[in-house]
Order: C-alpha cells, then sequence, then structure tokens
C-alpha cells in the first residue's frame, strides 16, 4: 500500500516527483510547400535535442558501498487514494496466512462452509464473523455484541478470525450442528406475530428479541429452560435435553432393550413426478434403511405417481444418525436402478420428543421443527407437533441424484417404555 524512498539526506520527507514527457520515436512529415526546393531541407528551425538521461540508479546500488560514517534514512510514503478505497473492515483484517487446516479447525471450517451457517442465526445477516461456542450458533457483528452484553454464562462469544479456539469450543459447535439445529430448539415456540430482526433492524429490537431467545428464554418448552444463574457448560446448551433423558432411559428400560431409545413408525405416503427408469414408466418401490435395519415397501407398477400409504417400523438406537430413504425401480431380469434417494435428520423430532416425555398429558401443539436449508433435501419446514397425544412429524421431501421426484412420508415416535 505504498513505497519506500531511499535518501542520504535526512531533510527529505517526502519524494519529489520528475515527471517525465513522452516524445515520439518518429520524425513527422513536413508539408511539401514548408521544404526547400533545392535540398529539401525543413524551413523550421530544428530544435536542439535534449542531452540523454542519466541511466536510473536502483535502490539497492545506492547501498552498495557506501562511504564511512554515511547515513542512510528511510522514508515511507503511502498512497492515500489506493487506501480510501480500501473498506473500513478490510483494513482491520488480520494478515491470513495461507497454513492448511487440519484436525478439528478443518471440521470447524467444514461447519461454517453450510449454507445456513453463512448467515446470522438471530438476524439472516450474510458472512458472520462471530459465533457462541457454548449456544453452538454463527453471528454477525450486531449480534455478536448482544450476546457478549449476557456475559459468558449464557453465550460464550468467540471471533471466527481472531480468537483461539478450544478443543471444546469447537467440540460444542460441531455437536450442535449449527444455526438450523439450534433454532429448531431456541425457536420452537417463535409467535408468528413476533418477527426475528432483519440485518438493518434497530439496535434496541434486536437486543430485546435476542434477549428474550437466549436469557429468558421464550421461545422454548418451559420444562427445557436453564437457568443463566448456574451457568451453563459449553457442550449442555441443547445437548443436556438428550444426556438427561438418556440416563432416564438407561435406569428404567429393560436389559434387552437399552440399545434403543425408541421406535419410529414411518408412514409412506406417496411419490410424486418420479423418473422414468423403464420404456415409459417405472415400477417403484421405497426402502428405508437406520442403522443396519433396513424396511421395504411393496412395488407399485407402472406408476410414477404411486400411493403407498405403507407402515414401516424402525427402532432407534442411542447412537442414531439419519434417516436413508432410497427409490429404486424394479427389473425382473436386470439388477433394480435408483431412482432417487434422500436423508432425513432425526435430531428435531427426538429431541423435542425427549423433553416433552410422554405426549398423551400433552393438548396439541408444535414442539420442534426442522429447518429447510440449501443443505437438505426439504421443500419446506417439517414441523413436529403432538397431535391426538403422539409426536408426529410431517416430511416433504425433493429427491437427490435424479433428475425429478418428490416424497410424502410421515414420522411417528413412540417411547419405549
Amino acid at each position: 500500500t505504498g513505497r519506500i524512498i531511499i535518501t542520504r539526506d535526512p531533510h527529505i520527507t517526502q519524494p519529489t516527483w520528475f515527471p517525465s514527457r513522452r516524445r515520439a520515436s518518429f520524425a513527422r512529415p513536413q508539408p511539401a510547400s514548408q521544404r526547400d526546393e533545392a535540398g529539401g531541407r525543413s524551413l523550421h528551425r530544428r530544435r536542439r535535442p535534449h542531452p540523454p538521461k542519466p541511466p536510473a540508479v536502483p535502490a539497492h546500488a545506492a547501498l552498495r558501498d557506501p562511504p564511512p560514517g554515511t547515513e542512510i534514512f528511510f522514508v515511507v510514503v503511502s498512497y492515500p487514494k489506493f487506501a480510501s478505497n480500501m473498506s473500513a473492515a478490510n483494513r482491520s483484517q488480520p494478515i491470513k496466512l495461507n497454513r492448511p487446516v487440519v484436525g478439528k479447525a478443518r471440521k470447524l471450517k467444514d461447519l461454517m462452509l453450510k449454507s445456513d451457517n453463512r448467515v446470522c442465526a438471530d438476524c439472516s445477516a450474510p458472512d458472520p464473523k462471530w459465533a457462541s461456542s457454548n449456544i453452538g450458533v454463527f453471528l454477525c457483528l450486531k449480534c455478536g455484541d448482544v450476546h457478549r452484553a449476557l456475559g459468558q454464562d449464557i453465550s460464550n462469544v468467540l471471533s471466527l478470525t481472531l480468537d483461539d479456539w478450544s478443543d471444546s469450543d469447537i467440540d460444542s459447535m460441531i455437536e450442535v450442528g449449527g444455526n438450523s439445529y439450534a433454532n429448531s430448539i431456541y425457536e420452537a415456540f417463535l409467535p408468528k406475530d413476533h418477527p426475528k430482526p432483519k440485518p438493518d433492524s434497530p439496535m434496541e429490537y434486536r437486543t430485546k428479541f435476542i434477549r428474550a431467545k437466549y436469557e429468558t428464554q421464550d421461545f422454548l418448552k418451559p420444562s427445557l429452560r436453564i437457568s443463566s444463574k448456574a451457568g451453563l457448560e459449553s457442550t449442555n446448551s441443547l445437548n443436556s435435553v438428550d444426556n438427561s433423558f438418556s440416563s432416564t432411559s438407561r435406569k428404567h428400560a429393560p436389559e434387552d432393550t437399552r440399545e434403543f431409545v425408541g421406535q419410529l413408525n414411518i408412514t409412506v405416503v406417496k411419490g410424486s413426478g418420479l423418473a422414468v427408469r423403464d420404456m415409459l414408466t417405472s415400477d417403484p418401490y421405497v426402502v428405508l434403511s437406520l442403522g443396519e435395519q433396513k424396511a421395504q415397501t411393496t412395488v407399485k407398477a407402472s406408476d410414477l405417481n404411486p400411493v403407498w400409504n405403507e407402515v414401516l417400523n424402525l427402532s432407534v438406537p442411542r447412537n442414531y444418525g439419519p434417516l436413508k430413504l432410497e427409490v429404486y425401480d424394479h427389473d425382473t431380469f436386470s439388477a433394480d436402478d435408483i431412482m432417487g434417494e434422500a436423508e432425513i435428520d432425526l435430531k428435531p423430532m427426538i429431541t423435542a420428543a425427549m423433553a416433552f416425555g410422554d405426549p398423551s398429558r400433552h393438548a396439541d401443539m408444535q414442539i420442534g421443527r426442522w429447518f429447510m436449508t440449501r443443505d437438505n433435501c426439504l421443500l419446506s419446514d417439517s414441523i413436529v407437533n403432538i397431535s391426538s397425544g403422539k409426536v408426529k412429524q410431517e416430511v416433504y421431501l425433493k429427491l437427490q441424484n435424479v433428475e425429478s421426484g418428490e416424497m410424502e412420508l410421515e414420522l411417528e415416535w413412540a417411547r419405549l417404555d
């Protein structure tokens, strides 16, 4: 962003500019009227040529073998025009070295690159530079200031570029899973008439919303609210629900079912616009996988918009992963062709179901939500409800790795007593 002037004169504090004029390297042709008839010489007086300029001496040559006692002064001159074009944010950013990111830092960077984590969890401002390690959300500068005012016992705010992250901080962020997972808990009961702040919202409204969301936890189920005076451990902001239910399940569950925490009853409702794999149609069927368990529907012959309404049952292990859905085309004389696939995140439903306990004791209500993002296959937000004493979730999916196809499912959670 500047240049260095090397001089032996201590009185020089600014460079002296010597602009040079560029001259043509060819002679301009003269009109015939301005030439004499004898020799064809120009009638104009010839200009006296300039003496040749001495060759420029590089800066390092001036320092080569200086006389004894010579003092050398360095004058650093900046370019104000270039500096003024830089934004304040860019001037304040630290210099980043291109060092490889490995280990847990790599996992944190991968988490940052997910689409729902590229915006602020509270106001949706793009490119967040801060995070709350114990809550597990990414934040913009304005929301980060509000979180910092809440105190570290509620929100431990760290910079994604300036602060040193401990292994426990990174583990907490990865375990929560980012903005969509945290918001599915902290905004599960967000009223429709209580909109979230926007990137340009006033600071007063932003502060009011964030305090209601995290400090008083107005949008969380009352039984899940955690007193700020007791303090929050880095990994217990959301996972304390899972841990408390896990210990309860181990205590009361029979010996032969301790490895499972519940059962899923999945109703495969229908498919629409499925891909063609035969001449003009397909013979689709659905396979559901959870861990090592698999369940399969019947085959619908020659139907691109099949209606199944079949219920498949799968046990949920303690260390469960996503529910995987695959659609195949049945072939008699060759291997079945894949017609698309999708993954269903069970964490929003199971976390909410574990927190509420026996659903038969509650009235019909919404208890959770799985948010649609560019990283999942949802067609719309999937709501977790208590309906008629049961925990249910309707899921509308767009099949992946295929040219077309959508699926409709209904999940029901059954707790193992």
